[in-house]
């Protein structure tokens, strides 16, 4: 029988580090590690899988992929990004389409800064941009029939992901969290000036399947499409806000 947890717990497994909440503890890390141990054993055979900048040509029918490496090959070809690009909000919607489907009435798993929420009630989520920012006490208020929605986020000046770019945070909103994922890695990777803020939010909102953006770089703030309402928050704990975590990027081992 599952444990069920009514409060947020963590899971590691290799180096992949996971906020999750769920009352279907058991079952939904048991996704992760299979959805991961099918994804290593795909790079085993495609190592270019892991390697590539750029979409990768798979020879092979989407239906006979993991379905991880379907989701992030969708992902991949609409941004032009390297499929690696949406792992960790890959594996975030994973994890939580497994607990709702076992009946979770709260589904939340967080990697790596990217989110997957499933819930009836309405979710506030802290938006960290670094401190001293302006912008740190920023928070997303998502209402339950925005769920479920992924929220992912990336940034050029945080965390050692791989980022060509130079802002505080892109977050990028979508019912796709491999989408989100590499959407919100595509636009950190496009914004270098201040100059770049507005083409670079129309050209994430141009995207099939992204729902809106938002960009942040030092002063500055930007936001196109569907978001959820902005609030100020007095919360100083910076554990459960948006934010890349050095102890989530993949690496095989």
């Amino acid at each position: 029988m599952s444990l069920k947890r009514k409060t947020p717990g963590e899971f590691h497994f290799k180096d992949a580090h996971f906020h999750i909440l769920t009352e279907a503890w058991d079952d939904v890390c048991s996704r992760i590690i299979a959805e991961r141990l099918n994804l290593e054993a795909f790079i085993g055979e495609h190592p270019g899988f892991q390697s590539s900048l750029i979409p990768l040509d798979i020879h092979m029918p989407d239906d006979l992929l993991p379905d991880a490496v379907r989701r992030m090959q969708y992902a991949s070809r609409l941004t032009g990004l390297g499929p690696m690009a949406a792992v960790a909000g890959t594996m975030a919607q994973l994890a939580a389409e497994t607990s709702k489907a076992l009946g979770s009435s709260e589904s939340i798993v967080e990697n790596g800064g990217d989110l997957y929420l499933d819930c009836r009630d309405e979710v506030i989520l802290g938006l960290y941009t670094g401190k001293n920012s302006q912008f740190e006490n920023l928070a997303l208020k998502i209402p339950g029939d925005m769920m479920p929605l992924a929220v992912c986020t990336s940034s050029g000046r945080m965390g050692h992901s791989l980022s060509y770019g130079d802002c505080d945070l892109v977050t990028v909103f979508s019912k796709d969290g491999s989408l989100a994922d590499a959407a919100a890695t595509l636009g950190c990777n496009s914004v270098k000036t201040e100059d770049d803020i507005e083409p670079v939010l129309n050209r994430l909102l141009a995207i099939d399947g992204i729902l809106g953006a938002i960009i942040i770089r030092d002063d500055r703030f930007g936001a196109v499409g569907e978001i959820p309402e902005l609030i100020k928050t007095l919360e100083t704990d910076i554990d459960g806000k948006v934010s890349r975590d050095d102890m989530s990027n993949f690496q095989q081992s």
